[in-house]
């Protein structure tokens, strides 16, 4: 029951924290000294027919009107045309998202299997040489710039070694579009050439994103099992001659991922957010071009519809995060 109230409260709190990031990017947008009116009349058009176009479009109102209009329009899944393009955002979005979303779990999938279980060999190997060569890794891992590793990688096995494709998504036109995830698409149409395309593609790009989250989770997931590891019940069970490998899998490990997951979440968003700079290195078709083609040519809206989706992503990440540490601890529920 007190399980059920955390998650309604949480729910609740939902929609005023969506609304307040809605408010904020909004404002945010119209504080660019862009004229969107200018952008879609284009450079030969008169000021005449720019005030025009700037009353049909409504940017003659005032901002709260404006912003009343946007939030009426947008819920119901409209976020206006691009400025450039003149395609609806929303279809947009939702057609790159699939990219993004298969991009960000590889890269998290990767992170969880190297930062995890490293990050509980140093912590058990509590300043050996091993920690201390773990360490260095982590802070190194941090400290990279995703472009220059992405660059690296490229120019030593796409370009060097030939082993992986240089950047894109896939070889040719790939399988029928179902879900828009190539690697399950390329399962449901039995297409095993298509499935190996692109996963060679994929391999590159996941690792640039993947190398700093699993720093951040070695760290994370090292101090976790470094503040259970000396607690009461597992000097007991020492005690009591239970096997090391048994104590620490079983019983630290459970209890010191309540922080990791919490962080794990934070990676997650930060990894779907971070794919921007990856995917314009990698030309991967996914929210990163996207963003980055809105931002060159100055298409507030488009920028706009990036900012609320990337937000709505951490938001529902959060909430995700706050229902799965009910589950994993019990103090939360007291």
């Amino acid at each position: 029951m007190r399980r059920l109230e955390i998650i309604v409260s949480r729910l609740v709190w939902f929609v005023p924290t969506l609304l307040g990031l809605i408010v904020v990017v909004f404002l945010i947008s119209n504080v660019v000294p862009t004229d969107p009116a200018r952008i879609v009349a284009g450079e030969n058009a008169t000021e005449a027919q720019i005030e025009a176009l700037r009353v049909r479009m409504g940017l003659d109102k005032p901002l709260p009107v404006q912003f009343g209009i946007y939030l009426r329009d947008l819920a119901t899944g409209d976020m206006g045309q691009s400025l450039y393009t003149r395609r609806d955002i929303s279809s947009d979005l939702l057609h790159r998202l699939p990219a993004t979303l298969e991009l960000t779990f590889a890269a998290m999938i990767l992170a969880i299997g190297l930062g995890v279980p490293l990050g509980v060999i140093s912590a058990i190997r509590r300043n050996s040489l091993t920690d201390q060569v773990l360490r260095l890794l982590s802070i190194s891992g941090l400290a990279v710039a995703s472009f220059w590793l992405a660059m690296e990688l490229q120019m030593y096995f796409s370009t060097k070694l030939g082993w992986t494709p240089l950047n894109g998504r896939i070889a040719g036109w790939g399988p029928e579009r179902v879900t828009g995830f190539l690697l399950v698409d390329s399962v449901l149409a039995g297409d095993w050439a298509s499935l190996r395309s692109a996963l060679s593609h994929l391999i590159l790009p996941a690792i640039t994103l993947a190398l700093p989250a699993a720093a951040t989770l070695v760290r994370f997931t090292r101090a976790g099992v470094l503040e259970v590891v000396n607690s009461n019940f597992v000097l007991y069970e020492t005690a009591m001659g239970w096997p090391r490998p048994l104590i620490v899998w079983k019983y630290v490990l459970r209890n010191a991922l309540i922080s990791t997951v919490t962080q794990i979440g934070l990676v997650f968003g930060a990894l779907f957010a971070g794919a921007v700079v990856v995917e314009a290195v990698f030309d991967w078709p996914g929210l990163g071009t996207y963003a980055v083609q809105s931002i060159l040519q100055s298409d507030t809206k488009a920028i706009l519809g990036f900012s609320i989706l990337v937000g709505v992503v951490f938001i529902v990440i959060n909430l995700a995060v706050d229902i799965v540490h009910t589950f994993i601890d019990p103090r939360i529920l007291k």
